[in-house]
């Protein structure tokens, strides 16, 4: 049996008392407080699958061609593109009187949408598409103050994770991904700027990274968003539920590629917006 040494000022009868007390949860065998160990680590670390990642990063330097390096310079001089909507912005007039602007801030999902002032974007409406293709949360939250809080909208619209999750710019985990939506919330609320957090599309598979299983990443994701979402107060966009095929993804009819949406996508997104929305402006 262990020994078990009392220090401090305790009496004797004290340590006494406490030795009898512990003396049955010490006789519990080593070998099956092992195995509960055992059992215990491995799910810790099973609790998520071990992020994707663009393969360019991971080559050797000598084993890329001259287009691959230039290429990888050029996206390093502006990472998080703010050139991108910079003269855009510059000329944005404010917000007319009795309107509510709204901005839509996201990837090549709401950049696939329409221009602002388009056609195909919410024709007649106060919104504004700040969609990048290709880009991650953790780009979108360096450029969130210029794209989004200094265009003092009534209503941001965020929709972001699936390049995270396909590792467009490095390994992603869940938590990081969310730490980063979670910033650009606080940011939004401290500038009484409400909130809409849209769930990630569904999603199969990648074109670009095959391999990546997303489909279950995407559920495990839109399920934290929600949670959080409620906790505080914001309205949670389900785009999910009303896109996804039995295996997680889109059918061609919706996106033809499995991932961007096609008119009949939209389609299918802009009463949902549109509802979150009002619902936002309510609040």
């Amino acid at each position: 049996m262990p020994i078990i040494a009392f220090v401090g000022t305790a009496s004797s009868a004290t340590a006494g008392i406490l030795q009898s007390r512990l003396k049955p949860l010490l006789q519990v065998p080593c070998i099956a407080l092992a195995a509960c160990l055992c059992i215990a680590l491995p799910q810790a670390h099973a609790a998520e699958a071990k992020p994707a990642v663009e393969p360019l990063y991971l080559a050797p330097a000598s084993t890329l061609a001259p287009k691959q390096i230039e290429q990888m310079q050029q996206r390093l001089l502006d990472w998080p593109q703010l050139e991108r909507y910079r003269k855009e912005n510059a000329a944005l007039a404010p917000a007319k009187q009795g309107t509510q602007r709204v901005v839509f801030f996201g990837d090549s999902i709401t950049e696939g949408w329409g221009p602002t002032g388009s056609e195909r974007f919410f024709p007649g409406k106060p919104y504004v598409n700040r969609g990048i293709s290709g880009q991650t949360t953790a780009q979108m939250l360096v450029r969130f103050r210029q794209d989004v809080l200094d265009l003092k909208p009534a209503v941001v619209v965020i929709l972001a994770g699936t390049n995270d999750i396909a590792g467009n710019t490095g390994p992603s985990t869940q938590a990081m991904i969310e730490d980063n939506l979670h910033s650009m919330v606080e940011l939004a609320k401290a500038h009484d700027i409400r909130v809409v957090l849209a769930s990630v599309l569904p999603v199969s598979e990648y074109p670009w990274r095959p391999g990546a299983q997303p489909a279950e990443k995407v559920r495990s994701l839109n399920a934290a968003l929600q949670r959080y979402a409620q906790q505080q107060g914001i309205v949670y966009l389900d785009y999910y539920d009303a896109m996804a095929n039995a295996a997680g993804g889109l059918d061609p009819a919706l996106a033809k590629d499995g991932v961007h949406p096609t008119p009949a996508g939209y389609a299918r997104m802009v009463p949902l917006a549109e509802q979150a929305i009002a619902t936002a402006l309510r609040h």
